[in-house]
């Protein structure tokens, strides 16, 4: 709210919409529904939003996690969603994951952040950086995994089986990621794909806490520092 020229009750409206939104909501449809003449102006709120839904001491997650790794086709400025086939990076964007499950077959919390490839190296360093230290991480069969310090590991080899059969939650958070960024966003933009990669995680981990959701967010918008429209376009 730094320097905002948007009066206050706008601001407490808007992170209210942004908290409890189920689906996740565009600055378009933020824009009519605060009655704001500028969607530069709901865009840039939105995305301060966004930037307050990290918790910087948010703790990592434990007892047994599903972990995967996927991709997520992205748009340009001009051109429709695109993206290479399988494993191919062209025009897709990297992406891990981590569930917490829950006794009772739930998922509990979830993480997810962008890779820079499939190496063992990158994946087991998002594993050592989102789970504690005895974690037992289950994933498929794929060679990056094996050889995880201080994790016990457990990997479920697909074969015949469907993947979404062995690591039920992981996959259940990439299709609603997918489903997400084609049927509210119309494709994600790669510059800003953190930011929505983290507004889905805020949004499933307080699920089925709205208050608590709103609250999260506006603890967290006090403890950031401001920022400018320039600063965040230049990202």
């Amino acid at each position: 709210m730094h320097r905002t020229h948007l009066p206050l009750r706008t601001w407490f409206l808007a992170a209210h919409l942004v908290a409890t939104h189920s689906n996740g909501i565009s600055a378009l449809q933020l824009q009519a529904k605060l009655g704001i003449g500028s969607y530069k102006a709901a865009w840039l709120l939105l995305h301060k939003l966004r930037r307050a839904m990290v918790d910087p001491e948010r703790d990592p997650l434990e007892g047994i996690v599903e972990v995967d790794e996927s991709s997520i086709a992205y748009r340009t400025k001009d051109d429709p969603v695109g993206g290479g086939q399988g494993r191919s990076a062209e025009g897709k964007i990297l992406i891990a994951a981590a569930v917490e499950t829950i006794p009772g077959g739930k998922a509990g919390r979830i993480w997810l952040t962008t890779i820079k490839d499939y190496s063992a190296a990158t994946l087991q360093r998002f594993v050592a950086d989102n789970t504690v230290v005895g974690a037992t991480v289950m994933t498929d069969g794929f060679s990056a995994y094996p050889g995880m310090r201080d994790r016990n590991h457990l990997p479920r080899v697909v074969g015949a089986k469907a993947a979404h059969s062995l690591l039920p939650w992981v996959h259940r958070v990439f299709a609603n990621l997918k489903r997400l960024a084609l049927g509210v966003y119309h494709g994600f933009r790669r510059k800003h794909i953190q930011a929505y990669l983290d507004e889905f995680v805020f949004r499933w981990n307080r699920r089925r806490h709205y208050r608590s959701a709103f609250h999260t967010l506006m603890r967290i918008g006090l403890m950031i520092k401001p920022t400018s429209y320039n600063a965040l376009i230049m990202r």
